[in-house]
């Protein structure tokens, strides 16, 4: 019987202890931003594959690129348990970019901009209770860097210390010295000007100063390089709480995946989410 009333009270403590870490949890709740270039999304297997690996990875909003969809295409990108989807394409089904946003997240959407020829679309909501704008981008082979610096001179109004922006850049944000392009490398070292006057930073590069994290392998010239990014206000460095490169199967550039901490903002939330001292003592 002894034995039995020990076991009934760790349960009860387990009980306690688990109450105490949800409302730790509630206290400091944290976001994740899934991005990757598809390749191409007209092939029901793939859509499948790559339905199955957003429920694997479960992020809390996942960014695709080079969907090569239609407007009336919406139903392709379906996901279980994905509430909402938005999407921006081209008539030539071409390109194109989407957002899913899982339906376990209270994101509320008050915005959304989007181009026509599905380069880029845009959102403005809140999440946990702060402002987020994301902006998810394909940008075209020819001319990357030149169309990077127009769309952010485009969009500067929207972005503020809030704007996570992701995407596939098809450049390198890192000039190429050896290269005898020096107009490209002009045209990188513009780009890093402009993303340095908007105090954007590449969040990886930041994060794993050391670490080369290439994303994009070109079987053509059997080389690999960086294209993929999520770039990110200076100010809010604090609030990246992890960056990871993800292997992918299902295209030749690899994935990425932002963890965003919204603990300040939430702290200062209702008293609802405050932390009951007494349940520490309850032992």
């Amino acid at each position: 019987m002894g034995r039995l009333k020990h076991t009934g009270r760790e349960t009860k403590e387990t009980q306690e202890n688990q109450k105490t870490s949800n409302r730790m949890t509630a206290l400091s709740p944290h976001a994740s931003t899934l991005t990757t270039n598809v390749n191409g999304l007209n092939s029901p297997i793939k859509r499948h594959r790559v339905a199955k690996w957003i429920k694997e990875q479960d992020p809390t909003i996942c960014c695709l690129q080079e969907t090569h969809l239609s407007s009336k295409d919406k139903h392709r990108l379906r996901v279980k348990g994905w509430k909402t989807i938005l999407q921006a394409n081209s008539k030539q089904k071409k390109a194109g970019v989407a957002i899913l946003i899982s339906g376990k997240t209270d994101f509320k959407i008050r915005q959304v901009k989007k181009d026509k020829e599905g380069q880029y679309i845009m959102i403005k909501g809140t999440l946990h209770q702060d402002d987020i704008t994301l902006i998810n981008i394909y940008v075209p082979n020819i001319g990357a860097p030149k169309f990077v610096q127009k769309l952010l001179t485009k969009l500067k109004g929207d972005i503020n210390s809030n704007t996570i922006i992701v995407g596939d850049l098809n450049t390198s944000l890192t000039p190429m010295y050896r290269s005898s392009r020096q107009k490209i490398n002009k045209e990188i070292i513009e780009l890093n000007e402009k993303l340095d006057q908007m105090d954007l930073i590449n969040i990886y590069r930041t994060l794993h100063p050391k670490t080369a994290g290439y994303t994009f392998f070109s079987s053509a010239h059997g080389t690999f390089s960086r294209r993929d990014y999520i770039l990110g206000k200076k100010a809010s460095i604090n609030k990246f709480r992890r960056v990871e490169i993800i292997s992918s199967i299902f295209s030749d550039h690899n994935a990425m995946k932002l963890e965003i901490n919204y603990k300040n903002k939430a702290g200062k939330g209702a008293k609802m989410w405050r932390l009951n001292n007494m349940l520490l003592n309850k032992q």
